[in-house]
């Protein structure tokens, strides 16, 4: 005869109610979005020091597919460089606090739709993009883009934040990112010794690297190069703040 302390424990245990579960898991599924979610921001200060990469590099690396990159500093780039990717990608990034207001207030203006004006993006805007998210346009995108600009902006300094972006960009067909990798696969020297003309094509590749190049430059490159060389010549003084590391 089995005790009343055996058929105690013999007992199965008793199963949580269903809703009890389903609560337990949109909690733990809660707090796994607001990590994922916080990260960004906990990583941007250590980027005053730590170089980091992009998740495109990330992304092929984890599929074992081709990455080109050598991290340079911005005052070892051929002077040209940075202040003619400002002249080409946005001509007040020295001005704004990561987000051109002013340019996106006029794009809506000419648009009259606010999807038509998502491609408004600054250089800070770019540089969220490539650390934290993902290629291609959608308004969800966008809405993760602009508190991570302001706050990249609000962390790093001006020349550290375009020291990242010209050193994560993808900048050629087959893995090649930043501009060490980039100069070397255009016109094999080091982004150092880049003229004024060879910066100029590098900037007009940018917003398309896979079907653009700086190597071989179409018409359309090659025009834009044009007026981007001359932009950055006019519009020097407007790039001050990249040049702070200079001395």
């Amino acid at each position: 005869m089995t005790s009343p302390e055996t058929q105690q424990r013999s007992r199965p245990a008793k199963q949580q109610p269903p809703r009890r579960r389903l609560s337990r898991f949109l909690w733990g599924a809660l707090i796994i979005v607001a990590i994922v979610m916080l990260l960004p921001y906990l990583l941007v200060p250590l980027y005053r020091v730590v170089d980091p990469v992009s998740t495109l590099m990330l992304w092929r690396w984890s599929h074992g597919a081709r990455v080109e990159r050598s991290f340079v500093p911005i005052g070892r780039m051929a002077p040209a460089l940075p202040t003619t990717v400002i002249a080409a990608e946005d001509g007040r990034y020295c001005r704004h606090h990561g987000i051109d207001w002013q340019e996106l207030h006029e794009r809506l203006e000419d648009v009259d739709d606010i999807s038509e004006a998502r491609g408004v993006s600054t250089i800070t805007q770019q540089t969220a993009k490539n650390l934290f998210l993902w290629p291609g346009r959608s308004m969800l995108r966008k809405a993760l883009e602009f508190p991570l600009a302001w706050w990249i902006d609000l962390v790093l300094p001006k020349w550290r934040v375009l020291e990242i972006y010209l050193n994560i960009a993808e900048w050629g067909p087959n893995g090649q990112f930043g501009a060490e990798a980039a100069s070397r696969y255009a016109f094999n020297k080091p982004v150092h010794l880049l003229t004024a003309r060879e910066a100029a094509l590098l900037a007009a590749v940018l917003p398309n690297p896979r079907r653009r190049s700086a190597r071989q430059p179409g018409p359309v490159v090659r025009r834009l190069a044009g007026i981007y060389q001359a932009r950055g010549v006019a519009q020097a003084a407007l790039a001050a703040c990249a040049r702070r590391l200079r001395s």
